[in-house]
């Protein structure tokens, strides 16, 4: 990778960070989108392979995420029912 596009993708990564920090998100979307398209200037084959498997990597995570929300759902009735009573005993030692 040529060292002008390394600085690039660093100024940009990182300003854009500074960004979401600050709480200027549209800013740094922009920067990150500009690293970004930097990066895949350099790697356009692997851009497009990421861009075919997108559908796969989409349904894995939806899938990830209804368990986990099955999960959660799970221990908010178990803190509803006796888990509420099981919290007292401890923190009233």
């Amino acid at each position: 990778m040529e060292p002008w596009k390394r600085a690039l993708l660093v100024g940009s990564a990182g300003a854009a960070a500074f960004m979401f920090i600050k709480g200027n998100r549209s800013a740094g979307l922009i920067l990150a989108g500009v690293g970004l398209a930097a990066l895949a200037s350099e790697y356009p084959e692997k851009f497009a392979e990421i861009r075919e498997n997108l559908p796969e990597y989409i349904e894995r995570g939806t899938t990830y995420l209804d368990v986990v929300t099955r999960v959660g759902e799970r221990l908010a009735g178990v803190a509803e029912g006796r888990g509420s009573d099981l919290l007292e005993a401890l923190f009233n030692r």
